[in-house]
């Protein structure tokens, strides 16, 4: 079920919104337990060809959950400036709602991962693509398709 947004004056646009997906450097995915507990987990990732990709371990409670309920919420924030003058915090925040998956494709899986590792190491792609090619069949690369994201934003 979609939500408005209730402080629509602090809505980004979608062009925003793609950039805060690409600069920030984490957010939280959240998902649901088996027995409807909520679960957030901090991760790295990269937006790419209208997805969301993250790296994960094979196993662990994130995975459970996914194999349980697909859909989650993934939340980012970036541009980060306490005010304590004004008692307020200027930031942009991005929300994504969708259906998760792990890439099976191995085509897929590389670019999702050369993605995350170009994102945070830009300097040292062919250092990734080694490490890469050494871990690849120990991890999951997880898809996020999205459905619908908003974005927001407090400035000074």
């Amino acid at each position: 079920m979609k939500k408005e947004m209730r402080r629509k004056e602090k809505a980004i646009s979608a062009d925003e919104i793609i950039e805060v997906l690409k600069s920030a450097e984490y957010g939280v995915l959240s998902t649901i337990s088996q027995d409807n507990t909520p679960y957030g987990t901090p991760l790295n990732f990269a937006y790419d060809n209208d997805a969301i990709y993250f790296h994960s371990a094979c196993e662990g409670h994130k995975l459970d959950n996914i194999g349980y309920n697909n859909n989650v919420c993934f939340n980012v924030v970036d541009s980060v400036v306490l005010m304590p003058e004004d008692f307020n915090t200027q930031y942009r925040s991005v929300t994504v709602f969708g259906k998760i998956t792990v890439v099976e494709d191995a085509d897929e899986k590389r670019a999702g991962i050369t993605a995350i590792a170009d994102k945070l190491s830009p300097e040292y792609h062919k250092e990734g693509q080694d490490y890469i090619d050494r871990a690849f069949n120990d991890m999951h690369v997880l898809k996020l398709e999205i459905e619908h994201m908003t974005g927001k934003a407090t400035r000074g």
